[in-house]
Formats: structure tokens, sequence, C-alpha cells
């Protein structure tokens, strides 16, 4: 029904930027909120940061908010990850995800709808 595809992951050094992308297609109208969420090797799904599609709520750890930050463009269908002052630590697989409720925003469970992630690698 719906389908997410992220892209613009890519390996990075230390301090640099990269803007993550998830396009959208598919039956949409019932989205309401999409996140982003980065495994790393031998770690959990961990929540990134999310938006309601509406732009009202936006929502993520308090870890993230000083260098990630989440938009769309709701003409384009398309979710965005904007990350500054990388960390080797950020090394992870980054997924998009999509759901049609506006509560829990950062549960991986609740999300419906999850692209095939996207790998960022950074380099000390």
């Amino acid at each position: 029904q719906v389908q997410l595809v992220e892209s613009g992951g890519r390996l990075v050094q230390a301090g640099g930027s990269l803007r993550l992308s998830c396009a959208a297609s598919g039956r949409t109208g019932s989205t309401f909120a999409m996140a982003w969420f980065r495994q790393a090797a031998g770690k959990e799904r961990e929540f990134v940061a999310a938006q309601t599609w509406g732009g009202l709520k936006t929502q993520n750890p308090d870890s993230m908010k000083g260098r990630f930050t989440i938009s769309r463009d709701r003409a384009k269908n398309t979710l965005y990850l904007q990350m500054n002052s990388l960390k080797p630590e950020d090394t992870a697989v980054y997924y998009c995800a999509a759901k049609s409720t506006t509560r829990d925003l950062g549960s991986p469970g609740e999300y419906t709808y999850w692209g095939q992630g996207t790998q960022v690698t950074v380099s000390s």
C-alpha cells in the first residue's frame, strides 16, 4: 500500500554532514506520521526523529536533537533527515518508517511501513 525508499547514505568523515531522503509512494493519503530509526551492528533499533505529515508535531531524543533535524516536503512525498557533526557512533543502517496515527512516535513497533534502509558509515 505504501512504499518507502531511502537514499543518501554513504561513507563520510567524522564532523561531516549528510542529508538522507525517504521517498514515499502508493496510497500515502492515510499516512500521518513518518520517522527515522537507525540500527547499528549488534544493537537494537534506535529512534532518531519523527514528524507528523502535517508538520504540527516533531519528536526526537535529547541525544539527537542537537545534530539531527527532520523535515518533509509534502508536495514531493519525501521525508528528510539532515545530519550534522557526524561521529563514528552514528554509523548504522538508517530506516524510514510511516504510520497512520500520530501517537507513540518513538516506538518502532507502532510503524506499519518501512524502507529497506540506507547505510551511513562515519570514519574517524
